[in-house]
């Protein structure tokens, strides 16, 4: 008798174990085949899935184990059978009930793994159909990924309604669950729903697009994913910030790609006085031309800002197709700035002040006047 609940009990424990190696596996596996690939975003989903399905294997053997074990001595099985009856009306027991047909735990956990199933379904068909058609049709990133949003969000409502009907749950039903919905986004769900919408107007309007190189508040960066509740952004630090969609409808963006990429980009400076002005821009104009990233038309220029407490202050404007790389350009233009200025013998002016100071004389109390006679009297006396 005791050597069945041993083996029961070791068999659990293989099985447990290799449910869990099957995780690993499937998750490794996953992360190398779809590595690099537009498939990549779906590996959390997948591997989330089989984390939730094998957890709930590993914690059902462990349950029949135990109750099985339970079975074979008599002081046990009534309360092993009395377990397994709590369990039974448990899950099989109504707990939503909608027109004339009710839902117990289990429909409903099959329902959620059936819906679960079909986004993975639709994310998978939505990447295929950006690999093989829309890659191919001559369309941008920004429109390829603006198709792909509609086309995913229609085939998850259409097959939502179809597992529903399939399911035999009556549509007109779901007024009740609408009335409650709306209840919820009055009170607690409506950033949801707010940034919800808000992705839905940029995918239609396109302000942004995925591709578009822009500046929201203090970051820069290039869009990489328009979601439904949430923008991608990757940074010029190769860092991905996830940003809510309605802040791109309640804060200014620039986007330096939009419409179009060609920037003009801004760099102040300033030069001592007495030098030539005219020489100044000159050998700026010159310098900057040289560089492959500036464009020759429109052509750089040169503007003089004024007179400064310091310095003659001038800015450098440049035009380049490449907007996302203005730092870099930036930069480099400094360096070069900064080589021409001291090949020309033109200084580059720092802060000063002159301070005049005033002589006269110094007016002071009498009784003060007193002490620093009688101070240097003593002083003067020979010890």
């Amino acid at each position: 008798m005791i050597i069945l609940p041993i083996v029961i009990i070791v068999g659990a424990i293989a099985i447990s174990w290799g449910l869990g190696m099957l995780r690993r596996y499937l998750s490794r596996t996953l992360k190398q085949k779809l590595a690099g690939t537009e498939r990549e975003s779906i590996t959390k989903g997948l591997d989330l899935f089989f984390t939730v399905i094998l957890s709930i294997a590993r914690i059902s053997v462990w349950v029949a184990a135990v109750l099985y074990i339970a079975d074979l001595f008599a002081d046990s099985r009534a309360i092993s059978q009395q377990i397994r009856d709590v369990l039974a009306s448990s899950f099989n027991a109504p707990v939503l009930t909608l027109g004339k047909s009710s839902y117990s735990i289990i429909n409903l956990s099959i329902l959620g793994a059936l819906l679960f199933g079909l986004i993975l379904l639709v994310r998978a068909i939505i990447d295929i159909f950006k690999d093989r058609v829309l890659s191919i049709a001559g369309l941008n990133r920004g429109a390829q990924e603006a198709i792909a949003v509609i086309v995913q969000y229609t085939l998850i409502f259409i097959g939502t309604l179809v597992l529903l009907q399939i399911w035999g749950l009556d549509l007109s039903s779901l007024t009740i669950l609408a009335s409650a919905l709306s209840i919820g986004l009055g009170i607690g769900l409506q950033n949801i729903a707010k940034n919800f919408g808000s992705g839905l107007i940029l995918v239609f309007e396109r302000p942004i697009q995925v591709g578009d190189f822009i500046e929201v508040g203090d970051l820069h960066g290039t869009v990489e994913r328009i979601g439904a509740r949430s923008t991608e952004i990757r940074t010029l630090d190769r860092v991905s910030i996830i940003v809510p969609n309605s802040r791109f409808l309640d804060s200014e963006v620039i986007n330096w790609s939009h419409g179009n990429p060609i920037s003009r980009i801004h760099l102040p400076l300033g030069v001592a006085y007495g030098s030539d002005p005219q020489h100044v821009r000159t050998v700026l104009i010159e310098a900057a031309s040289e560089h492959p990233k500036v464009l020759a038309s429109p052509a750089p220029s040169l503007l003089f800002k004024g007179f400064g407490d310091s310095s003659l202050d001038f800015e450098l404007l440049v035009w380049t197709a490449e907007p996302d790389k203005q730092f870099l350009l930036k930069s480099d233009l400094y360096f070069l700035i900064y080589e021409v200025l001291n090949q020309n013998q033109i200084e580059i002016p720092f802060p000063q002040r002159d301070l005049h100071l005033r002589s006269g004389k110094v007016e002071m109390s009498s009784q003060l006047e007193s002490a620093l006679l009688g101070l240097a009297d003593n002083l003067s006396k020979p010890k």
